[in-house]
């Protein structure tokens, strides 16, 4: 089976077992539009949001199976984010994205995981498959 046809049949799994809506959210843009194409691939439905603001108000306003969340950002870093994600809704699985190796025990008391932006896209996919 090639990669296409093995793609082609990733997706249609995913569609028959329903169609999981993840948020990102990450004030790098480029990244967040790969993040965004690279899960859409995968069968996922995608929001994206490119501060904590936004993301939590996409957070309100829609249903969201899973959150993938970078930390450092302006404003409103992703411990802040994630503590209120909890208090909102603490049932939906956070995964903090980062490109730091570590992040404060506080913070990732918050997540369901933690992976590293130079981690290889699977890493992503298969937590998130493990977290929906």
């Amino acid at each position: 089976m090639g990669i296409e046809s093995q793609v082609e049949a990733t997706v249609s799994w995913m569609r028959a077992q329903g169609q999981k809506t993840v948020l990102c959210v990450d004030d790098e843009k480029i990244g967040l539009r790969v993040r965004k194409i690279m899960l859409e691939s995968h069968g996922f439905r995608v929001l994206t949001a490119n501060s904590g603001r936004q993301g939590l108000s996409i957070f309100d306003d829609h249903h969201v199976d899973l959150v993938v969340l970078d930390y450092y950002m302006p404003e409103l870093n992703g411990g802040e984010v994630a503590a209120e994600m909890r208090r909102r809704r603490p049932d939906v699985p956070i995964i903090f994205l980062s490109a730091y190796f570590s992040l404060p025990p506080a913070a990732l008391e918050l997540a369901n995981a933690f992976i590293t932006k130079g981690d290889p896209p699977d890493v992503l996919i298969e937590k998130i498959q493990k977290l929906t």
